[in-house]
């Protein structure tokens, strides 16, 4: 077809979770309670590791950012999908789909090097605990979350533009239930290769230089807790980094099932599924693993409830 026929996609629409009528209105409540849960607990996170003086350490500085970019990366998606359960025509205007790809690819790339500077941090806290806070430093975790949200922010810009450099015409439905990279670009009606090699490349990159600091990191924690010679240290070291090694092992399980399976086998309703453990389901799971297992937390956010103002830090 010459390129003059072609009718430029002005909106998209989305098929969302399911496209059973009778599923909307329950979808809809299951996941405001799901959303609701993520804000109250990542603002919780946020709010105790700002004003409480007992949290202004490196693990718990790096903590509040990763729930500055759950709360981010789920109400990048949320609202949205939430909206969509309650009205008939589920649109989302060009550029408003463009603006949910690039802020969904900010977070989720953040969130891959945060938890890979969360395991750096638990090695140096567990395998040089006299150093600790001479390697990291308040500098050197500024200069690391700074890094990665530059290197996320930039990564968004390069995918998503190339994501939308390609035409999209006729076919407007994104089998999903938000703007993500591989749905639209089976709409694509011009040459997708580009586009999807630099998706694919970045993806794996992304994972492989993350997952090596997180296998690195471990590799000598574990080696390190061996070491040493009484239950009761093995078990204080193992504790320290035990909520970091649950909220690793689902995010990196959920990432690599969703972008690593063979192409052969790839389905799209099988990344809806995955698509809603990792960006709603994880970013709701992440406090409740990191409160439930710490008991600082816990008894902060007691003191919290019960006396607000106690929990300030003195200015």
């Amino acid at each position: 077809m010459a390129p003059g026929n072609f009718t430029r996609v002005t909106e998209f629409i989305l098929t969302g979770v399911s496209d059973r009528p009778e599923l909307q209105i329950p979808l809809f409540f299951v996941f405001l309670v799901i959303y609701g849960l993520t804000v109250a607990g990542n603002l919780t996170i946020i709010t105790l590791t700002s004003v409480d003086s007992r949290f202004q350490t490196p693990m718990y500085f790096f903590l509040r950012h990763l729930a500055i970019i759950n709360l981010g990366n789920s109400t990048v998606i949320a609202p949205k999908m939430l909206i969509n359960f309650l009205v008939k025509k589920k649109t989302i205007f060009y550029y408003e789909c463009a603006t949910q790809l690039g802020g969904f690819l900010v977070f989720i790339v953040s969130e891959i090097f945060m938890l890979a500077v969360m395991a750096y941090d638990r090695y140096v806290a567990v395998c040089n605990p006299l150093l600790y806070m001479v390697v990291v430093s308040r500098r050197i975790c500024f200069l690391l979350v700074s890094l990665t949200y530059l290197y996320s922010f930039s990564t968004a810009i390069v995918v998503s533009s190339c994501v939308f450099s390609v035409s999209y015409c006729s076919s407007n439905v994104i089998n999903h239930f938000y703007c993500d990279n591989v749905p639209l670009l089976t709409l694509s009606c011009s040459d997708p290769y580009f586009p999807e090699t630099v998706v694919v490349v970045s993806a794996a990159i992304n994972l492989f230089f993350s997952m090596i600091i997180v296998l690195v990191s471990y590799f000598n924690i574990v080696l390190s807790i061996l070491r040493i010679r009484s239950s009761e240290g093995r078990k204080k070291a193992f504790s320290t980094c035990a909520s970091h090694m649950i909220a690793v092992t689902v995010f990196y399980g959920t990432l690599l099932f969703m972008y690593l399976q063979p192409r052969s086998k790839h389905s799209l309703d099988t990344d809806k599924v995955a698509s809603v453990f990792y960006t709603l389901v994880i970013p709701m799971l992440n406090p409740m693993i990191y409160s439930l297992r710490n008991k600082d937390v816990k008894a902060a956010l007691h003191s919290f409830l019960t006396n607000p103002c106690s929990s300030f830090k003195s200015m």
